[in-house]
């Protein structure tokens, strides 16, 4: 997961997809890649689509939109199962 917050967070600003990603179809990976924004937020990332100043809004609200939006980019690695062999 650190290499995506080295692809969000570069030294140019972040990185924003030139394409929305496609929508996020498990509300599990929604919680985790939303998750993953509000923190980055909360360290002091800036959000990626413009705010409404006059209302204060949490930094889990914003992820959450910005993951509705696809304007978070994130990849889910391919999962590969434990051979017999490892097992003991």
């Amino acid at each position: 997961m650190d290499d995506v917050k080295d692809l969000l967070d570069t030294e140019e600003g972040p990185l924003v997809p030139s394409e929305p990603v496609p929508p996020i179809q498990s509300r599990f990976l929604f919680v985790d890649v939303a998750g993953l924004r509000a923190k980055q937020l909360r360290r002091g990332a800036r959000p990626r689509f413009p705010l409404d100043h006059a209302v204060v809004q949490k930094p889990e609200r914003v992820a959450m939109e910005e993951v509705r939006r696809g304007l978070v980019y994130y990849d889910v690695p391919s999962w590969r199962p434990e051979s017999a062999e490892g097992r003991a």
